[in-house]
């Protein structure tokens, strides 16, 4: 058995990796390409699974753990990388959760995304999310967005994150990186004083609570270009939870600023590559038109989808666009289309890949 925690971080990484997983009563497992992979048949005991965690947090961490029973927090671990690190308790024991933090951030086009994000990286204003479920890519999307800024622009980018993940350097822009619990007290808080220190860009690693959304909101209207992600897993359900966080008596005023402000969803998952090795991006992409933004106004969001599909000249496409491309292309199963895709229907159906071709619209 590994000595200490870092023998079996060096392990995931070898595995080509995402997570490490420590829970007690099971063997440390790793997620490669979406699945989990145990390292060995032996399974861990809570006393050890305790002593392995608790091996990589100071005594601050420690504190705050015992306190709030919750951690999260980045670790760094010298010659295998860094990694941000969640802990919780369950049934009375602790666990954890580790995921891997390649500092080598891709470029956009690399990670499988097209024009229309990179034409979102150009505004001067205006709010931009990032949503997808749990382990969709997000944090990579939105660190790769703010490289793409900080080469193309001058400016001031401050980032507020918890915790830290990727390490950005300055390039022709001045980029600022504020950790939540360590340089900050609250995500609310820090973004306050955020509109205090001349930003060009603001990027919130997530957005949690209603005061977050309420400021991040006036950040945008007042000119910032503001980036932030969402736990959403596509463009319409990330509106109609932007506003029911609000209480009733307020969610008309935010639909008018949502509505006002919005300037693109990137709604992004990974799913299994036909050959079985790693996963491939799709993506949902929504850039508002005059017809959305009034459907925002109006809270019929049922028809943003057809307004979507109708706008891919705009930029827009949906989920199922972007499985429909990536199915004929080979890249990814049939099977794989209809348990992504929002109608199935379409992908049960329609011809074979191989005797379909379409030519792809985005460039």
């Amino acid at each position: 058995m590994p000595s200490d925690i870092t023998d079996y971080l060096r392990q995931t990484v070898a595995l080509g990796g995402s997570d490490l997983h420590l829970s007690p009563w099971a063997p440390a497992c790793a997620r490669v390409n979406g699945s989990i992979v145990p390292f060995n048949q032996e399974l861990l005991d809570p006393s050890t699974v305790r002593d392995l965690i608790l091996d990589t947090l100071t005594e601050t961490q420690r504190a705050k753990l015992e306190q709030e029973l919750e951690l999260d927090y980045a670790l760094q671990v010298n010659d295998v990388g860094r990694f941000r690190g969640n802990i919780h308790i369950a049934r009375g024991h602790a666990e954890a959760a580790f995921r891997f933090i390649s500092q080598h951030v891709p470029r956009l086009e690399d990670l499988g995304h097209h024009s229309p994000v990179f034409d979102l990286c150009n505004l001067r204003g205006g709010l931009v999310l990032v949503t997808g479920v749990t382990g969709s890519g997000k944090s990579t999307t939105l660190a790769s967005m703010v490289n793409r800024i900080a080469d193309n622009r001058n400016g001031v980018i401050i980032t507020l994150e918890d915790p830290i993940e990727f390490v950005h350097q300055h390039r022709s822009c001045l980029i600022k990186q504020r950790e939540i619990g360590t340089d900050t007290q609250s995500f609310p808080k820090a973004l306050r004083q955020a509109l205090r220190q001349d930003p060009d860009v603001i990027v919130v690693s997530e957005l949690r609570d209603l005061e977050t959304i309420r400021i991040a909101l006036t950040a945008a209207e007042t000119g910032h270009l503001v980036l932030a992600t969402l736990h959403t897993p596509d463009a319409p359900q990330t509106i109609d939870r932007i506003v029911d966080v609000f209480p009733a008596d307020q969610q008309a005023q935010i639909v008018t600023q949502l509505a006002g402000s919005l300037e693109g969803i990137i709604s992004q998952r990974l799913i299994p590559s036909a050959n079985g090795k790693g996963r491939v991006l799709a993506s949902e992409i929504l850039k508002p038109s005059h017809a959305m933004r009034n459907c925002i106004r109006e809270r019929k969001l049922e028809q943003i989808v057809g307004l979507m599909e109708i706008g891919f000249r705009e930029g827009n496409r949906t989920i199922d666009d972007s499985i429909n491309q990536l199915l004929n292309a080979g890249t990814i199963t049939r099977e794989e289309a209809i348990f992504n895709s929002r109608e199935r229907k379409t992908f049960e159906i329609q011809e074979h890949p191989k005797e379909k071709k379409q030519k792809s619209i985005w460039v």
